[in-house]
């Protein structure tokens, strides 16, 4: 359990981090039917804006769970357009059931269960999926100035899950329905606090077992892992790293150092940035210092 100066730290973080109200985009268009089936674009605010600039795509986290939608990333979507780059910023279908019974998790009985299951099964990955094969033709429609030729894909948390995910979708096991023919066009994905290895994360009960809900629980956590796990696909030859807070308790440190591990025994390198006295949201909080350290990071891959 943290200490109280720890949790303190860890609570002041948040309310910071959701302290900014939500931006509004410059235009909004659906990848499919489904109303969270959409991309929220954000053009570049800097004046001295080239007339092509790198696109940055952003995920965001909160579990995989149907209360946290896009809305609470925008002010970070905002900074990177400030930045002068072009966001788009997905959104995604999430777990939405209510969960009463501990026991449907796969969790012990009498143990306390979180509001809402974790993702949807395969309708999340089906999501990300979709939304990165539409992100072409929709970006020259809403974004003219962005060049798809320097993409580099972000995501915190559970959407750092869903960028290294992404990103690795030519390397799924043959026959399954997300696998691409070749990489990505990618100039690189950066990872925030991402849940990067579920095996580590289930035994640390990462934001209440979230990733062990979102394969559907004891009945198929083994089986769908190979087809959704990140730390099962590699190597990606994609240029990566993870950006992590050391005091992190959300998603702890042993996370990324365990897909970094799994990486390295796959004979590829990546990138793994920690940052002192840094928990789970100032990577995304654009009054933080953490966040400046992020934007530089996307910065180096994307120009």
């Amino acid at each position: 359990m943290p200490d109280d100066a720890a949790a303190a730290r860890a609570a002041a973080e948040e309310e910071s981090a959701f302290s900014h109200p939500p931006v509004d985009p410059d235009v909004t268009a659906a990848y499919g039917a489904h109303p969270d089936q959409v991309i929220d674009f954000y053009a570049p605010k800097t004046p001295e804006a080239a007339a092509s600039v790198p696109l940055v795509v952003v995920l965001h986290g909160g579990a995989w769970r149907a209360p946290y939608d896009r809305r609470h990333i925008t002010p970070f979507a905002d900074c990177l357009a400030r930045a002068g780059f072009a966001v788009a910023n997905v959104e995604y279908r999430r777990g939405g059931e209510p969960l009463i019974p501990a026991q449907s998790t796969g969790d012990a009985p009498g143990t306390e269960a979180p509001a809402h299951l974790a993702g949807r099964w395969p309708d999340t990955f089906d999501d990300v999926a979709a939304a990165l094969d539409a992100l072409p033709a929709l970006v020259r429609e809403a974004l003219p100035r962005a060049d798809p030729r320097r993409t580099v894909l972000t995501g915190h948390s559970a959407g750092g899950h869903l960028a290294l995910w992404a990103a690795a979708r030519h390397v799924l096991p043959a026959g399954a329905a997300w696998r691409t023919d070749r990489p990505a066009d990618l100039r690189g994905v950066v990872a925030l606090a991402p849940i990067a290895d579920f095996e580590v994360a289930e035994k640390l009960d990462v934001c209440g077992n979230a990733a062990f809900q979102l394969l559907g629980g004891a009945d198929h956590f083994a089986d769908r892992r190979p087809y959704a796990d990140p730390a099962l696909l590699l190597p990606t030859g994609i240029a990566t790293t993870l950006v992590q807070g050391r005091a992190d308790l959300d998603v702890p440190q042993l996370v990324a150092e365990a897909y970094a591990d799994a990486a390295a025994k796959a004979g590829e390198m990546v990138g793994l940035t920690l940052l002192e006295d840094v928990g789970h949201f100032p990577l995304i909080d654009p009054a933080a210092d953490a966040c400046a350290v992020v934007v530089e990071e996307i910065a180096q891959l994307a120009w």
